[in-house]
C-alpha cells in the first residue's frame, strides 16, 4: 500500500512541476485585438520555441526554472521581450499585445541606474523621446526650454527680462532644487545654471528622462525637486547624418548638424551648431524681449569597442556665447545718456566626459566615469561687473549585477565644485570650494510577477556641511493588464551656494557671501503616489490611458535671500520650512491618426517662517496642458496646443494675471528631408499687454518678476535633412 502512495505522490509532484514550467499565452494585435497566427516565440538562451497557432495561442513546455526572457516576433510588428520567473504563479494564459512597426519602441531608461524598460521600473520616470522629442525640437530648435516647459508639472522661470536667462521648476520648487545631468554627469549646476537651459539644443539628444521628487539617493545633493537626465545619441551601424536650418520672424537663426556612425571597433558622434538672436522688442517699450546673441557649440565623442565586453567613450562639450540685452537703441549702437542700460553675458563652457564599461559576465558589469567642467562667465551692466570661473569634477565607479529575481547597483563617487570670483570691486568675494564623497547601493527586487520593490541608500560627506544619510524606496504593483500603481519617497539635501534664482534676478549685485559657519544644508523629504490605467474602447478604435499622481515635498530650513543693512542682500536661514503638495493628471486619447494629450497640474506651495505662512512666489497653482496631434506616418505631422497658467504671487506682494497661450505646428516629410513651420504664442500673450515689467526709468529700470511671455507671437520654420 505504501508503494502505491509513493508512486501516486511522485506522479502528482511531476505533473505539478511540469504544469508550473509550462507557459501559456495568447498573442494579439494591439490595434485590432485579433490573434496573430505564425508569430515566433522563443526562450532566449535555449532551444525552446513555438509558432503561434489559431487565435494566436502559444504553449511552451519544459521551460527551465529561474529568470527567463521570452521573445515574441512577427513580420511587421515590433519585437517584444518579457522577463519572467519560473515556475509561474499565474495559471491563466497571458495576453501578449504586439505593436505594429509605426508604434513607439519600448523605452529603456538610464536615470534610475538600471536597464529596465519604463513600464517595469518602480520609480516613476517620464520620458520624452522619438517623435515627441523631434516635434518639440521644431518649436525651439536652439534650446530645451520649451521641451521641458510643455510637460505637466514643469515650469521654466525667466529670471531676466532683457537677456532671457531661465531656470527650471518642478512641482513649484526653485530651480536650485532640480539637478540636470547629461548621460549621468552633473554639468549644469551652480554659476552655470542660469544659462544652462538656453545652451542645450535637442538635436543630439536621444531622449530626455524626468524623475519628479527626491533623487538625491541616486545622484547626491541638489535633486530635491527632481532630476532631468539628458541622454545623448549613440552611434549606430547605420549612418546618422542630420542637418537642421531654422529661422524666426524675430530674425533668429539656428543651424546645426549631427553625424553618428559605428564601425567595427570605433564609433563616433559629432554635433555642431550656430545659434543667432537679433534684438527684438515687440511691445515697443524700448527694451529687448529677445536679446542679441551669438552662440557656437561643438560636441564630438569617440567610442572604442575593444571587444564584446569592454567599451570606452570620451567626449568634449564646448559652448561659447555672447549675449546682450537691454535698451534697444544701445544694442543697435545708438547709445547715449538717455539710452545706456544693458545686460551683457559672456560665457565659455568646456567639459570633458570619459566612461569605461566592462562586462564581467552576462550578469555583472563595472563602470568608471569622469568629467571635468570649466565654466567662465562675465555679467556686465552699467557701472557693474560680476565675473568668475567655476571648475567642477565628477568621478564615479559602480558595479551592477542582474540576477534572477533582483538587480543590484553599488558605487562610490567624488564631486568637487570650486568657484573663484574675479576681484572687480571692493565687495566681498563669493568664493567657495566644496568637496563631496559619497557611496550608494540600490536594489530592484521582483517580489512576484506583479510586485516590484526598489530600495536604495546613499551616504554623502560634504567638507563644509557634514554627513548625509539618504534612504529611498519605491514600489510598482501591476494590478492587471489595465491598472498599475507606484508609491515612492526619499530624503534629499542641498548644499547652499549664492547661485539661486533670486540672486540671478539681480545679477548678484550686493549679494553677500554665505556665512557657512552659521548655515546648515537644506534637507528634505518627499513622496509620490500614482495610478495608471490604460485600455482600448469602442471595438478597439480608441485607445485611452490616464495617469493620476499625488506629490508632497518638504524642505526644512530653506535658505532665503533677504535685504539687510546698506542695501545689501544676505542669505539667512530662519526656522521654518517650504512645502509643495498637489497632483498631476495626464490623459492620452488615440483615434486613428489623431492623438490628444491633456495635462493638469495643481501645485500648492507655501513658505513657513516661524508662525507665518505665505504663498510661495512665481508658481501657477493651476496649469492646463492640451496638445492635439495628427500624424500620417512618414508624410505629415500637424499639431495644435493650448496652455493655461493661473495667477501667480509675485515677490513684491502683488498677484500676476492668469493667461492662455496657444500654438500650431505642421511638418511635411519626405524620405530624406522635411520642412516645418511653427506658430508660437498665437494669442500674442505678453506680460507688457496686461502688466508692467519694470518701474523707474529706462535708464535705470528696476525689473519686476517675469511670469508671462514677453516675446509674444513668433513664427519659426525651416528644413531638416537626413542623409
Amino acid at each position: 500500500m505504501n508503494k502505491y502512495i509513493l508512486i501516486m505522490a511522485a506522479l502528482f509532484f511531476t505533473v505539478s512541476a511540469y504544469a508550473q514550467n509550462t507557459y501559456n499565452a495568447v498573442v494579439k494585435n494591439v490595434k485590432t485585438n485579433e490573434g496573430i497566427i505564425g508569430a515566433n516565440i522563443k526562450v532566449q538562451g535555449t532551444n525552446i520555441s513555438f509558432i503561434s497557432g489559431a487565435d494566436g495561442i502559444v504553449t511552451l513546455n519544459n521551460v527551465p526554472s529561474g529568470k527567463q526572457i521570452i521573445q515574441f516576433s512577427y513580420v511587421g510588428f515590433k519585437t517584444r521581450t518579457d522577463t519572467l520567473n519560473f515556475p509561474l504563479t499565474q495559471p491563466s494564459p497571458m495576453l501578449i499585445l504586439l505593436e505594429t512597426e509605426e508604434e513607439l519602441d519600448e523605452v529603456v531608461v538610464s536615470a534610475t541606474r538600471s536597464s529596465r524598460t519604463i513600464d517595469n521600473i518602480p520609480t516613476r520616470v517620464e520620458v520624452i523621446a522619438g517623435e515627441e522629442l523631434d516635434e518639440k525640437g521644431n518649436m525651439k530648435p536652439g534650446d530645451i526650454r520649451m521641451l521641458l516647459a510643455e510637460s505637466t508639472g514643469i515650469q521654466t522661470q525667466q529670471t531676466s527680462a532683457t537677456s532671457g536667462n531661465s531656470s527650471i521648476r518642478i512641482q513649484g520648487l526653485d530651480g536650485k532644487y532640480t539637478q540636470i545631468i547629461r548621460d549621468g554627469f552633473p554639468l549644469y549646476a551652480g554659476f552655470s545654471g542660469g544659462l544652462g537651459l538656453l545652451q542645450i539644443a535637442p538635436l543630439d539628444l536621444q531622449q530626455v528622462e524626468v524623475i519628479k521628487g527626491s533623487s538625491s539617493t541616486l545622484y547626491g545633493g541638489g535633486a530635491i525637486a527632481g532630476l532631468v537626465n539628458l541622454v545623448s545619441k549613440k552611434p549606430t551601424e547605420e549612418r546618422q547624418l542630420n542637418f537642421l536650418l531654422n529661422g524666426t520672424s524675430a530674425l533668429g537663426l539656428d543651424a546645426s548638424g549631427f553625424y553618428g556612425q559605428k564601425f567595427e571597433k570605433i564609433g563616433i558622434t559629432v554635433y555642431g551648431a550656430y545659434n543667432k538672436g537679433t534684438a527684438y522688442d515687440p511691445s515697443d517699450i524700448g527694451l529687448t524681449a529677445i536679446p542679441k546673441f551669438n552662440r557656437f557649440t561643438l560636441n564630438p565623442k569617440l567610442f572604442v569597442y575593444f571587444n564584446n565586453a569592454t567599451t570606452l567613450s570620451a567626449g568634449i562639450n564646448a559652448t561659447t556665447e555672447k549675449r546682450i540685452g537691454g535698451d534697444l537703441e544701445y544694442i543697435k549702437g545708438n547709445g547715449s545718456a538717455q539710452h545706456s542700460y544693458f545686460e551683457e553675458n559672456k560665457t565659455g563652457r568646456y567639459s570633458t566626459q570619459i566612461e569605461l564599461d566592462h562586462k564581467l559576465n552576462d550578469k555583472e558589469k563595472l563602470t568608471f566615469r569622469n568629467s571635468v567642467s570649466y565654466y567662465d562667465r562675465n555679467i556686465g551692466l552699467p557701472s557693474y561687473l560680476f565675473s568668475g570661473v567655476q571648475l567642477a569634477t565628477y568621478s564615479e565607479a559602480n558595479y551592477a549585477r542582474t540576477g534572477e529575481k533582483s538587480d543590484w547597483v553599488a558605487g562610490v563617487n567624488l564631486l568637487t565644485d570650486h568657484f573663484k570670483e574675479d576681484q572687480n570691486s571692493d565687495f566681498a568675494l563669493r568664493n567657495y570650494n566644496y568637496t563631496t564623497i559619497g557611496g550608494f547601493v540600490q536594489n530592484t527586487w521582483n517580489l512576484t510577477e506583479k510586485l516590484t520593490l526598489e530600495s536604495g541608500i546613499r551616504g554623502d560627506y560634504h567638507n563644509e556641511y557634514g554627513f548625509f544619510f539618504l534612504p529611498r524606496v519605491s514600489g510598482l504593483w501591476k494590478i492587471n493588464e489595465h491598472f498599475s500603481t507606484r508609491l515612492g519617497g526619499g530624503l534629499g539635501y542641498k548644499a547652499p551656494t549664492v547661485f539661486t534664482e533670486d540672486a540671478e534676478r539681480v545679477q548678484f549685485r550686493n549679494v553677500l557671501p554665505i556665512d557657512v559657519a552659521n548655515t546648515k544644508a537644506e534637507r528634505s523629504y518627499g513622496a509620490n503616489y500614482d495610478v495608471n490605467y490604460q485600455t482600448i474602447l469602442f471595438d478597439d478604435k480608441i485607445g485611452f490611458s490616464i495617469n493620476q499622481m499625488f506629490f508632497y515635498t518638504r524642505v526644512n530650513n530653506p535658505i532665503l535671500l533677504t535685504t539687510t543693512t546698506g542695501n545689501n542682500l544676505a542669505y539667512v536661514q530662519p526656522k521654518g520650512n517650504l512645502d509643495t503638495k498637489g497632483m498631476e493628471t495626464n490623459a492620452k486619447i488615440t483615434y486613428g491618426d489623431f492623438k490628444l494629450f491633456i495635462g493638469y497640474t495643481l501645485a500648492d506651495v507655501n513658505q513657513y517662517t516661524g508662525s507665518t505662512s505665505t504663498i510661495y512666489p512665481l508658481v501657477s497653482k493651476h496649469r492646463l496642458n492640451n496638445v492635439l496631434m495628427y500624424e500620417v506616418e512618414d508624410e505629415w505631422k500637424i499639431g495644435a496646443e493650448a496652455y493655461y497658467y493661473s495667477k501667480q504671487r509675485l515677490n513684491d506682494g502683488t498677484n500676476g494675471k492668469s493667461y492662455w497661450t496657444a500654438g500650431f505646428m505642421a511638418e511635411k516629410l519626405w524620405e530624406r528631408f522635411s520642412i516645418f513651420i511653427n506658430f508660437e504664442n498665437l494669442t500674442d500673450t505678453r506680460q507688457t499687454k496686461f502688466d508692467t515689467i519694470y518701474t523707474g526709468t529706462i535708464t535705470e529700470p528696476v525689473f519686476r518678476d517675469i511670469y508671462a511671455p514677453v516675446d509674444g507671437f513668433v513664427i519659426n520654420g525651416g528644413i531638416k535633412i537626413r542623409l
